[in-house]
């Protein structure tokens, strides 16, 4: 861990400012006087800020978030690289491309690209029929490296960013205000440390400087990642006694229930013969039971139907008997009117017989 005390930082060089002539009224709550036309930066403050911006970068680390590294003048390009690179954070040290984050999108395609073309180079699966074309995807490859080397791995914009010289990065700082990105940042007393969340007032030109910040906040990153792995490795544990717990609470329940049920009853093996034995005569009874349940109901089922057709045949029978009766009847009366028709023929003519002789004997 990199020492932070008043000694350490003089020794960086950290309290150097600009010349007086160049520096910004915003920054005089951090100046601690002039000496030789030059402002020297409290340490004291410094130090104080240091502490904030780690706790505050550890924080952010250790619940998932991810801290983008931000040093492209030529003091800080191999600092930062190297820095960033000890603590497994991403990290721009070449020119910052407008857009990088308010135009995330375009440079997720370029990193895609990147990430492509490594991938083919690294397998040998390179397409191109010609030496020029192999040759144009290798410079390719080593311009998107250049820019986006350091970035290969973000698939999301960051959670923070650590800027170097907020002079220098002006885009940068630009677009975290415009996201609502909070930036940790080392400012001199030529800057304008407002639009800065976590200001470190340092000397930002000395590498020493830049070195030793750089280191602090490497600390902060990889603590914070440790935090973030432990916590994932604890929910994974805890996750894993959760499932232990729902499993014996099941099996439990298994067993409860199968005390509880009739075929548990027995409370050795020697009984679960008899038991069987008992299971298949219950079983073969209430099968007789059904089957002679259906034979009743099939012989109902017969002596209802022989019965209705019983009825039936009764009723047609006295239909028919009635009809005959009534038949007979029809034909006794006619035969009695032709009878007494008859008859009466027989009387008007014996009588106009008798009239006749009458008449002839007068």
């Amino acid at each position: 861990m990199a020492p932070l005390d008043l000694r350490s930082l003089f020794v960086a060089g950290v309290h150097f400012g600009h010349p007086t002539k160049r520096w910004n009224p915003k920054m005089n709550k951090f100046i601690y006087g002039k000496r030789s036309s030059a402002h020297i930066i409290d340490l004291i403050q410094t130090i104080d800020s240091i502490k904030e911006a780690k706790s505050f970068i550890e924080k952010i680390v250790g619940e998932g978030g991810e801290c983008l590294m931000v040093g492209t003048k030529p003091q800080a390009q191999e600092i930062i690289k190297e820095y960033a690179e000890k603590s497994d954070a991403m990290y721009i040290n070449q020119r910052w491309l407008g857009g990088m984050m308010t135009n995330f999108g375009t440079i997720q395609n370029r990193i895609e690209r990147l990430v492509h073309l490594e991938e083919a180079f690294s397998k040998g699966n390179i397409i191109a029929q010609t030496k020029r074309e192999t040759l144009k995807l290798s410079n390719e490859l080593e311009r998107l490296k250049k820019f986006f080397g350091g970035i290969m791995e973000m698939r999301k914009l960051p959670d923070v960013l650590f800027v170097v010289d907020i002079t220098e990065e002006v885009i940068a700082v630009a677009e975290s205000v415009k996201l609502g990105i909070p930036v940790v940042a080392m400012v001199d007393t030529n800057c304008d440390p407002e639009p800065i969340q976590y200001p470190i007032p340092s000397n930002d030109d000395s590498i020493r400087s830049i070195e030793l910040i750089a280191k602090h906040i490497s600390e902060a990153i990889k603590s914070g990642k440790e935090i973030a792995k432990k916590a994932h490795e604890d929910k994974l544990a805890s996750e894993a006694i959760l499932e232990a717990q729902e499993a014996e609470a099941r099996s439990k329940a298994q067993a409860k229930a199968a005390e509880k049920s009739p075929a548990a009853n027995s409370k050795n093996n020697q009984e679960k013969p008899q038991t069987n034995k008992v299971k298949k005569s219950t079983q073969v009874k209430s099968k007789t039971e059904s089957d002679s349940g259906l034979d009743n109901k099939i012989k109902e089922d017969k002596k209802a139907k022989s019965k209705d057709t019983k009825e039936k045949n009764t009723k047609e029978k006295n239909t028919k008997e009635k009809n005959t009766k009534e038949n007979n009847t029809k034909e006794n009366n006619t035969k009695e009117k032709e009878t007494k028709t008859l008859k009466n023929k027989k009387t008007v003519t014996k009588s106009s017989k008798k009239d006749e002789n009458s008449t002839k004997k007068d």
